[in-house]
């Protein structure tokens, strides 16, 4: 199921942009190969003058700059979304409150947040001098908490603040 969010949105924005104005140059080259032709025509033609040839009377170009204008402005809004989101999800990580978290707790935060956020569960253990089962154990609270999570790296698990 594909959730809808800010983020996705973006993307989405920006690939239907991409096969816009993937189209839109397609139409352009069309139009210039026929408009040369149209003129090449005209200018054989020695009772029409190239005021009265359809390509310069024609106003497809300003529709093609609308058109690219308007699929360029649908990119820069995908990127948008995508980038400010980006950077709610990193502000987000900055604003943990660790005030309702015993003091075990707080110390894992705290070295996690000192270390950018992400430790290996070894490094957890040197750091703070518990053993392995009580790290496990004060780990399994934040990760129930959703405060942390914790990925398989070889013989250890990765610690990364959420």
């Amino acid at each position: 199921m594909v959730v809808f969010n800010q983020k996705n949105i973006g993307f989405i924005l920006i690939g239907v942009s991409l096969m816009l104005i993937t189209m839109l140059v397609l139409i352009k080259n069309d139009i210039d190969k026929r408009d040369s032709f149209l003129c090449e025509n005209v200018h054989k033609i020695p009772e029409l003058k190239m005021e009265q040839c359809p390509a310069h009377t024609s106003n497809t170009s300003w529709i093609l700059v609308f058109s690219f204008g308007l699929a360029f402005l649908i990119l820069g809004s995908g990127i948008f979304l995508v980038v400010s989101q980006f950077k709610k999800e990193i502000q987000e990580f900055k604003k943990l409150d660790f005030s309702k978290l015993d003091k075990e707790e707080k110390q894992i935060c705290e070295l996690l947040s000192k270390s950018e956020g992400s430790m290996y569960q070894s490094d957890l253990i040197k750091e703070t001098g518990h053993s392995k089962v009580k790290i496990t154990r004060i780990l399994d609270k934040l990760e129930a908490r959703k405060i942390i999570d914790r990925k398989r790296r070889g013989m250890t698990n990765i610690i990364i603040l959420r």
